[in-house]
């Protein structure tokens, strides 16, 4: 699937390239939906993602949670960003994708309303925003659309994208004289 993008993946092929009959794949995962799900988990466990969320759980303050999530979150999209890729663009015309993908941001998701929520009852977001608000804009900042963006076509590093998105996510959601 990463290699196509995710274009055009069927069970067949996916059995195929695991060395497995399609029955077979069948008798683990009713659709390609279970199938697509296992993949996220899969590689969110090989990956050490519960291991990497320590740093987010870890943390105590609204500044410090948005610090931990750039951290644990920017660290993360280079290596999931080829299946991450391929399920984005297959998200339109393909439910498993689709399904699969968000249910993996909305966890992503949960994590600004953990930041804002903070920031909020510090009372350090800035008065602009409505947490609804704030969440959403939070939300779409950190995207991996964006992360391609400012790595792949402006050509930042990864380094430079962490360091720039933790100014630009505390300058927009941080009252200025709040400190760490």
């Amino acid at each position: 699937m990463e290699q196509r993008a995710g274009q055009g993946v069927s069970m067949s092929q996916i059995a195929k390239a695991a060395g497995v009959s399609r029955q077979a794949l069948y008798l683990h995962f009713d659709s390609r939906i279970e199938l697509m799900v296992a993949t996220i988990r899969y590689v969110d466990e090989v990956k050490e993602l519960n291991q990497r969320l320590k740093l987010f759980q870890q943390a105590s303050g609204g500044i410090e949670l948005l610090d931990a999530c750039i951290d644990v979150w920017g660290n993360y999209i280079p290596e999931i960003y080829g299946i991450a890729k391929a399920m984005i663009n297959t998200m339109d015309t393909d439910e498993a994708s689709a399904t699969a993908w968000n249910s993996c941001m909305s966890g992503l998701r949960d994590m600004c309303v953990q930041i804002i929520t903070a920031l909020q009852d510090e009372g350090k977001l800035v008065d602009n925003w409505s947490a609804d608000e704030a969440v959403a804009i939070f939300w779409t900042m950190i995207s991996v659309n964006n992360w391609q963006q400012l790595t792949i076509e402006c050509g930042w590093s990864n380094a430079q994208y962490i360091r720039h998105m933790k100014l630009l996510l505390r300058r927009t959601f941080v009252l200025p004289d709040a400190t760490a």
